[in-house]
Protein backbone atom coordinates (compact mmCIF):
# COMPACT_ATOMS: atom_id res chain seq x y z
CA UNK A 1 0.00 0.00 0.00
CA UNK A 2 1.35 3.42 -0.90
CA UNK A 3 2.22 5.74 1.97
CA UNK A 4 -0.27 8.41 0.87
CA UNK A 5 -3.11 5.89 0.74
CA UNK A 6 -2.11 4.42 4.12
CA UNK A 7 -2.10 7.87 5.69
CA UNK A 8 -5.46 8.72 4.12
CA UNK A 9 -6.94 5.44 5.42
CA UNK A 10 -5.57 6.06 8.91
CA UNK A 11 -6.83 9.65 8.95
CA UNK A 12 -10.30 8.51 7.92
CA UNK A 13 -10.32 5.83 10.61
CA UNK A 14 -9.05 8.26 13.25
CA UNK A 15 -11.65 10.91 12.47
CA UNK A 16 -14.44 8.34 12.56
CA UNK A 17 -13.40 6.65 15.84
CA UNK A 18 -11.59 9.25 17.96
CA UNK A 19 -14.58 10.40 20.02
CA UNK A 20 -15.72 6.87 20.86
CA UNK A 21 -12.18 5.87 21.82
CA UNK A 22 -11.75 8.98 23.96
CA UNK A 23 -15.08 8.28 25.68
CA UNK A 24 -13.95 4.75 26.49
CA UNK A 25 -10.64 6.12 27.83
CA UNK A 26 -12.54 8.62 29.99
CA UNK A 27 -14.64 5.94 31.63
CA UNK A 28 -11.43 4.12 32.57
CA UNK A 29 -9.24 7.02 33.73
CA UNK A 30 -12.02 9.41 34.89
CA UNK A 31 -10.40 12.58 33.50
CA UNK A 32 -11.12 14.10 30.07
CA UNK A 33 -7.68 15.64 29.59
CA UNK A 34 -5.89 12.43 30.52
CA UNK A 35 -8.28 10.46 28.31
CA UNK A 36 -7.44 12.77 25.39
CA UNK A 37 -3.70 12.37 26.00
CA UNK A 38 -3.91 8.60 26.31
CA UNK A 39 -6.05 8.33 23.20
CA UNK A 40 -3.46 10.35 21.30
CA UNK A 41 -0.65 8.11 22.59
CA UNK A 42 -2.63 5.07 21.53
CA UNK A 43 -3.21 6.55 18.08
CA UNK A 44 0.53 7.10 17.67
CA UNK A 45 1.09 3.42 18.41
CA UNK A 46 -1.75 2.45 16.09
CA UNK A 47 -0.30 4.59 13.31
CA UNK A 48 3.05 2.82 13.66
CA UNK A 49 1.28 -0.54 13.40
CA UNK A 50 -1.21 0.58 10.73
CA UNK A 51 0.44 -1.28 7.80
CA UNK A 52 -0.08 -4.56 9.70
CA UNK A 53 -3.66 -3.84 10.80
CA UNK A 54 -6.40 -5.42 8.70
CA UNK A 55 -9.52 -3.42 7.92
CA UNK A 56 -11.81 -5.92 9.65
CA UNK A 57 -9.80 -5.78 12.90
CA UNK A 58 -8.84 -2.10 13.02
CA UNK A 59 -11.61 -1.14 15.44
CA UNK A 60 -10.83 -3.94 17.90
CA UNK A 61 -7.11 -3.29 17.64
CA UNK A 62 -7.58 0.43 18.32
CA UNK A 63 -9.79 -0.27 21.33
CA UNK A 64 -7.24 -2.69 22.73
CA UNK A 65 -4.42 -0.17 22.36
CA UNK A 66 -6.48 2.57 24.06
CA UNK A 67 -7.51 0.32 26.95
CA UNK A 68 -3.93 -0.89 27.43
CA UNK A 69 -2.68 2.71 27.47
CA UNK A 70 -5.27 3.62 30.09
CA UNK A 71 -4.54 0.63 32.32
CA UNK A 72 -0.78 1.22 32.03
CA UNK A 73 -1.30 4.87 32.97
CA UNK A 74 -3.31 3.90 36.04
CA UNK A 75 -0.62 1.44 37.14
CA UNK A 76 2.06 4.15 36.84
CA UNK A 77 0.03 6.91 38.46
CA UNK A 78 1.07 7.98 41.89
CA UNK A 79 -0.98 9.92 44.41
CA UNK A 80 0.04 13.55 44.58
CA UNK A 81 0.82 14.77 48.10
CA UNK A 82 -1.09 17.78 49.37
CA UNK A 83 0.32 20.53 51.50
CA UNK A 84 -2.43 20.43 54.10
CA UNK A 85 -5.06 17.84 55.01
CA UNK A 86 -8.62 18.96 55.75
CA UNK A 87 -9.63 19.12 59.43
CA UNK A 88 -12.58 16.80 58.90
CA UNK A 89 -14.34 14.90 56.18
CA UNK A 90 -16.74 16.81 54.01
CA UNK A 91 -20.23 15.51 53.35
CA UNK A 92 -22.47 16.37 50.50
CA UNK A 93 -25.74 18.04 51.42
CA UNK A 94 -27.42 16.10 48.66
CA UNK A 95 -26.56 12.50 49.49
CA UNK A 96 -29.52 11.31 47.45
CA UNK A 97 -28.20 12.84 44.22
CA UNK A 98 -27.33 10.20 41.66
CA UNK A 99 -23.55 10.33 41.19
CA UNK A 100 -22.53 7.85 38.52
CA UNK A 101 -19.04 9.34 38.36
CA UNK A 102 -18.39 8.69 42.05
CA UNK A 103 -19.74 5.16 41.70
CA UNK A 104 -17.45 4.47 38.73
CA UNK A 105 -14.52 5.70 40.80
CA UNK A 106 -15.22 2.83 43.21
CA UNK A 107 -14.45 0.27 40.51
CA UNK A 108 -11.00 -1.13 39.90
CA UNK A 109 -9.43 0.09 36.62
CA UNK A 110 -9.95 -3.25 34.85
CA UNK A 111 -13.59 -3.34 35.99
CA UNK A 112 -14.09 0.19 34.59
CA UNK A 113 -12.51 -0.98 31.33
CA UNK A 114 -14.87 -3.95 31.17
CA UNK A 115 -17.89 -1.78 31.97
CA UNK A 116 -16.82 0.74 29.31
CA UNK A 117 -16.31 -1.90 26.65
CA UNK A 118 -19.40 -3.97 27.49
CA UNK A 119 -21.95 -1.26 28.12
CA UNK A 120 -20.62 1.92 26.51
CA UNK A 121 -19.10 0.35 23.40
CA UNK A 122 -21.67 -2.49 23.43
CA UNK A 123 -19.12 -5.26 22.83
CA UNK A 124 -19.79 -8.93 23.41
CA UNK A 125 -18.09 -10.84 26.21
CA UNK A 126 -15.85 -12.50 23.63
CA UNK A 127 -14.82 -9.15 22.10
CA UNK A 128 -14.05 -7.67 25.53
CA UNK A 129 -12.01 -10.75 26.42
CA UNK A 130 -9.97 -10.32 23.23
CA UNK A 131 -9.54 -6.58 23.81
CA UNK A 132 -8.22 -7.08 27.33
CA UNK A 133 -6.40 -10.38 26.70
CA UNK A 134 -8.35 -12.14 29.45
CA UNK A 135 -10.68 -15.10 29.50
CA UNK A 136 -14.42 -14.81 28.90
CA UNK A 137 -14.94 -16.03 32.47
CA UNK A 138 -12.89 -13.10 33.78
CA UNK A 139 -15.03 -10.67 31.77
CA UNK A 140 -18.19 -12.26 33.15
CA UNK A 141 -17.05 -12.33 36.77
CA UNK A 142 -15.61 -8.81 36.69
CA UNK A 143 -18.77 -7.50 34.99
CA UNK A 144 -20.84 -9.10 37.69
CA UNK A 145 -18.70 -7.65 40.50
CA UNK A 146 -18.67 -4.20 38.89
CA UNK A 147 -22.44 -4.19 38.43
CA UNK A 148 -22.92 -5.34 42.03
CA UNK A 149 -20.80 -2.42 43.22
CA UNK A 150 -22.72 0.00 41.03
CA UNK A 151 -26.06 -1.40 42.26
CA UNK A 152 -24.97 -0.89 45.85
CA UNK A 153 -23.98 2.71 45.28
CA UNK A 154 -26.64 3.60 42.73
CA UNK A 155 -29.80 2.02 44.10
CA UNK A 156 -31.99 4.34 42.06
CA UNK A 157 -30.76 2.81 38.82
CA UNK A 158 -32.01 -0.42 37.44
CA UNK A 159 -28.81 -2.01 36.16
CA UNK A 160 -29.32 -5.01 33.97
CA UNK A 161 -26.68 -7.67 33.75
CA UNK A 162 -26.35 -8.84 30.16
CA UNK A 163 -23.64 -11.41 30.61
Amino acid sequence: MRREQREADFTEFYLARREALRRTAYVIVRDWHTAEDLTQQAMIKLYAAWPRVRDDTADAYARKVVVNECLSHLRRRRDVPVERLPDRATHSHEASVLDVSAALDLLAPRQRAIVALRFLDDLSVLDVAHALSVSEGTVKSQSSKALATLRTHLPQLVLTEEI
